[in-house]
């Protein structure tokens, strides 16, 4: 029952930092359109070294949820592998 709750905490976590990345990338989408072009290079810019360092953080992120998985599924088997010896 602990691994449902730490699964559910994991996806979660996932979901709501995709809600906060995408209100980010809205809220630097809006504040684009006003300043000159310069300004507007350099958010761009910005903007795209930050999807780039977003996109590695989700990529490390999903590593080590598969890599938690793992783990409660090879838990969850050597318990049930316990029960069946007993």
């Amino acid at each position: 029952m602990e691994e449902i709750i730490i699964v559910g905490i994991v996806f979660g976590s996932l979901i709501l930092l995709f809600v906060i990345i995408f209100a980010f990338v809205l809220a630097l989408k809006r504040t684009q359109g006003s300043g000159s072009m310069q300004r507007g290079g350099k958010l761009a810019t910005d903007e795209t070294r930050l999807m780039q360092e977003i996109y590695q953080g989700l990529s490390r992120m999903e590593e080590r949820v598969e890599a938690l998985e793992t783990i409660l599924l090879d838990q969850e088997r050597n318990k049930k592998r316990k029960e069946r010896e007993e």
